[in-house]
């Protein structure tokens, strides 16, 4: 199977992260607006979430992935609080203030655990960028409270040493791919094998969230119309857990470049408790 791979290792982060949730409606992007997706994979903690001051999420509850928004350029401040918080009183968990909203960008905010169990808000730039013919594009994301792993499609490793936050990418012929994911350097694996089908002229994005404790889980994103030059309209899942049960290295198999750029300076703080 050939593959063309687009390698990303930067925890860098995007203006777009202060955006996530102004607009609840379907993000047709243009030259003047953003289109943002927000993925919760912090395990056991529902938050509310506020942008500049107003709460536009209530009750946010792990697992979930929002429908793409549109949003207009501009700056925003983000927080996320414990759900039900009184009016976006004391610490926030995660925030992100005075944040620069790229209009034109496609990106995918992801509040998750570091590899040693924080909290951390991470945001993705989502590739939109045309698929060749007969081709799929794959992305994997690490956002597990979980060490560096290995991915392997049919039992040789495509991917090695992929460590959170970061993500890698495949493209791949268009079909499905059978992909497990071990210990980086090892053959003991954490999860899997599993299948993935990859469409023709599609992104696929896989996130890999959770810990060892709640268990890992898999969401999974979908660009699709990427035969040609896309509008860089994103069809996204609105539910983020996997219904299916397939184990967290599924996607694994196929990755995509990293595609985090620094569109802004994204001050993440995590509150003292």
């Amino acid at each position: 199977m050939s593959t063309i791979r687009t390698v990303g290792r930067s925890a860098g982060v995007l203006g777009a992260v202060g955006a996530v949730v102004l607009v609840a409606t379907p993000a047709t992007a243009d030259n003047h607006t953003a289109t943002v997706s927000v993925l919760h994979g912090v395990p056991g903690t529902p938050v509310d979430v506020y942008a500049n001051g107003e709460r536009l999420i209530d009750d946010f509850q792990p697992g979930t992935l929002t429908d793409p928004l549109e949003l207009p350029g501009g700056s925003y401040d983000l927080a996320l609080y414990p759900a039900d918080a009184a009016d976006d009183s004391g610490d926030p968990l995660l925030s992100a203030d005075g944040v620069d909203v790229p209009a034109g960008a496609n990106a995918t905010v992801v509040a998750h655990l570091t590899e040693g169990g924080e909290p951390a808000l991470t945001p993705f730039v989502n590739e939109t960028g045309s698929v060749p013919a007969g081709q799929a594009r794959v992305t994997v994301r690490h956002v597990a409270a979980a060490p560096a792993v290995d991915v392997r499609a049919g039992g040789e490793p495509v991917i090695q040493g992929l460590t959170n936050p970061n993500e890698e990418t495949l493209t791949v012929p268009a079909g499905t791919v059978n992909a497990d994911v071990v210990l980086a350097g090892t053959d003991t694996v954490a999860i899997g094998p599993a299948d993935l089908s990859l469409t023709e002229g599609s992104t696929t994005i896989v996130y890999a969230w959770g810990s060892e404790d709640a268990g890992f889980e898999l969401a999974v994103q979908s660009i699709s119309g990427q035969q040609s030059a896309p509008s860089g309209v994103p069809g996204g899942t609105a539910g983020l857990a996997d219904e299916s049960g397939l184990p967290l290295p599924v996607g694994a198999a196929v990755v995509a470049g990293l595609a985090l750029a620094g569109a802004g300076a994204v001050r993440m703080a995590r509150a003292s408790r």
